[in-house]
């Protein structure tokens, strides 16, 4: 019997890196949006070595100056480097809206494993509290959740998990629920399994391709409401470069200097749209009807 449970379980195709690479390769929409969070990814990386100059070095002197070499995007009221506060504060934006997409991701991924697998009382209690929470608006309920932490980067994030979890223990419980009575699971049950191992051995390994799709699309509204937040002056406190507090800086001189508005925005644009694709691209990737089909 313990043999038959480990063979239930389906063994990963040979040669499927290769297949997922080929498969990126011709959808150009997929690799489109790869090639924009690449850009993202290891330009914020390699700030110190591409930026021009510190992202906190005053200039006065140099204030609203246009683009040019030395100055690739021009500068800020302060005279600071536009370029290089963008790849700066694309550090601190792309690490907090990854951390909290994780945190939401783990903790959604836990809430609905054990409300689908035990059901009965304990889902009904989970799932209540789900419903409660998704029928908050998510912004204005991480409005209120901040202004009772207060303001700081490391309160939003909170606010942010907070709020965001509810939609990924929904769809992993109906997940769950296709899955417990499987024959894998119900042979591991037979061999003396605890829930637990069941869990995390046999149940949450077949969530996997979903909820990196899932995550991989939600990651572009996590980085919105972040920034968004961040521009209400909920998040970082100047001079630290972040996109939303940039957008937030930016919006006293609109009238002058637009660009100061341009940039972080379309940085935040760019990069959730490269999210939204990628994730467009994975979800057809693991999903045969869609990979299998020809395309002209």
């Amino acid at each position: 019997m313990a043999a038959g449970v480990v063979t239930a379980r389906r063994p990963a195709e040979r040669g499927a890196p290769r297949r997922a690479l080929e498969l990126l390769r011709r959808d150009r929409t997929a690799l489109a949006g790869l090639v924009m969070v690449a850009i993202a990814v290891v330009g914020s990386a390699a700030a110190s070595v591409l930026a021009p100059a510190p992202p906190d070095a005053v200039n006065v002197a140099e204030r609203f100056a246009a683009p040019s070499v030395s100055h690739p995007l021009g500068t800020d009221n302060l005279g600071r480097d536009t370029f290089a506060r963008i790849l700066f504060g694309g550090q601190l934006s792309l690490s907090t809206a990854m951390i909290t997409t994780g945190a939401i991701t783990v903790i959604g991924i836990a809430v609905g494993l054990v409300s689908g697998y035990y059901g009965g009382p304990v889902d009904a209690a989970i799932m209540r509290v789900v419903d409660v929470i998704l029928a908050l608006p998510r912004l204005v309920l991480a409005l209120a959740i901040t202004g009772v932490l207060g303001p700081g980067l490391l309160n939003l994030m909170i606010a942010i998990i907070a709020v965001g979890w509810a939609d990924y223990s929904r769809i992993v419980r109906g997940l769950v629920l296709g899955l417990r009575e499987r024959p894998f699971v119900e042979g591991a049950r037979a061999v003396g399994a605890s829930p637990a191992r069941i869990m995390v051995r046999h149940v949450a390994p077949n969530l996997i391709g979903q909820v990196i799709v899932l995550s991989t699309l939600d990651f572009g509204a996590i980085l919105l409401t972040l920034s968004g937040l961040s521009f209400l002056g909920l998040g970082v406190r100047p001079p630290t470069p972040e996109w939303g507090s940039m957008l937030a800086e930016g919006k006293n001189f609109l009238d002058r200097a637009p660009q100061l508005m341009l940039w972080p925005g379309l940085a935040i644009s760019l990069v959730a749209l490269g999210f939204n694709l990628l994730g467009d691209g994975v979800r057809d990737m693991l999903d045969p009807r869609v990979r299998d089909r020809p395309r002209a």
